[in-house]
């Protein structure tokens, strides 16, 4: 394939860091190996943009996102319409439907490069609305009527959309979505990998050699169900030995450090607050295994970082997990909400720790940069060829 010329827009980016912004630097990564050529336009706080900046990564000044001070949003990013048409791309690839996308799909139409749209977030899930948008009840209730008719306008206007997991391909075409394919997000091998050290997360948090640590790592927030981990916790409390590492920050924080002293569990329950991203592969290696009951993913990222460390993961029976996690092999599913089931799927791992070791890493190795370059490269092949002919 000769080389093409992409341009990601895209409202997530540093110093914020999740999956969005994981998928994206993964996917230009494993496209310039490959001799393609990718630009990226985010919206950034003024205040690091400088940081940032790189000749073909191009950011514009946006607002604090107060709910998630990590965030910016460029309301009105003309100026990366502008540059859009100057770096002349072969096509377009947006990783949000909003404001930064919406500048992308001004751009694919003025410049008639194809458009390719990731759905990476249940943005119409209705604790997100509650967590996020706005706390007026009038406007959220608006909000909440109107934004998955936008995201639908939007996504049917992309010559494709993928999505990082059959279960999201499958709703969408419910939808009435045309043209979508599924391409997972990939994770980097060379950095999470069953090679890791642990470090001194154990020591730093005075968790003994004789204790077992899960660990959940993301935003905090209502949609993640982190209430069910919690009381999972406290039900293991009385005859366990084991401490729960909460990693991450977000807008429902201050609820659930209550929700854990209203339970008395501040003594298993430890907040660590956001983990530098170098700092992250240490994190899973020191953790047992890793909890994730959110009924929200449409891949979990942070599932598959674990499983490449080696860790096995016990999430919610939902959603992307459903798929990802396979019982008794690399983890184990409990029922969504079912904070006894959770906290007897967290007992079956400790206590059967090496069978999932090799489950773990195989399940990771699909996930590769080089493999899920190769799926994304065919989705371009496809739209490209379309393009072409007509």
């Amino acid at each position: 394939m000769e080389s093409i010329n992409i341009a990601f827009y895209t409202d997530s980016y540093f110093p914020a860091v999740d999956g969005v912004v994981t998928s994206i630097m993964n996917f230009k990564k494993g496209l310039e190996r490959r001799g393609h050529k990718v630009y990226i336009f985010a919206s950034v706080d003024p205040d690091v943009k400088g940081k940032y900046s790189k000749e073909d990564v191009f950011l514009y000044d946006g607002v604090e996102f107060k709910p998630y001070p990590q965030y910016s949003v460029a309301f009105f990013p003309y100026n990366a319409v502008l540059k859009g048409l100057e770096v002349k791309p072969d096509l377009i690839h947006t990783h949000t439907p909003f404001f930064m996308g919406f500048a992308g799909l001004v751009a694919s139409k003025l410049c008639k490069a194809p458009m390719v749209g990731s759905f990476h977030t249940m943005i119409n899930d209705k604790a997100l609305i509650n967590d996020y948008y706005p706390k007026n009840k009038a406007l959220k209730e608006f909000t909440a009527k109107y934004l998955w008719g936008y995201t639908k306008f939007f996504y049917r206007r992309c010559n494709m959309t993928i999505t990082p997991s059959n279960r999201i391909s499958s709703m969408l075409r419910k939808y009435k979505v045309p043209n979508v394919k599924t391409v997972p997000n990939s994770i980097d091998l060379s950095v999470f990998n069953a090679r890791v050290k642990k470090g001194s997360f154990r020591e730093d948090l005075k968790i003994k050699e004789d204790e077992s640590m899960i660990l959940y790592l993301g935003r905090i927030s209502r949609e993640k169900k982190l209430e069910t981990m919690i009381r999972a916790a406290a039900k293991l409390s009385k005859k366990k030995n084991i401490k729960f590492v909460i990693g991450g920050s977000g807008p429902a924080l201050v609820y659930y450090q209550n929700m854990v002293k209203r339970l008395n569990v501040e003594k298993e329950v430890k907040f660590i607050g956001f983990v530098d991203q170098k700092k992250l592969p240490s994190l899973y290696a020191s953790a047992d295994a890793v909890c994730m009951p959110s009924t929200f993913e449409t891949q979990g990222i942070v599932a598959l970082e674990a499983m490449a460390v080696g860790r096995p993961v016990v999430g919610a029976d939902s959603m992307a997990l459903s798929d990802i996690i396979k019982n008794g092999i690399n983890g184990e599913k409990f029922q969504a909400g079912d904070y006894i089931g959770c906290a007897q799927k967290i007992e079956k791992v400790l206590n059967n720790s090496e069978r999932y070791k090799i489950g773990t890493i195989n399940t990771a190795s699909e996930f590769s940069i080089e493999n899920i370059t190769d799926r994304l490269l065919d989705a371009y092949r496809l739209v490209l060829a379309k393009q072409a002919i007509n």
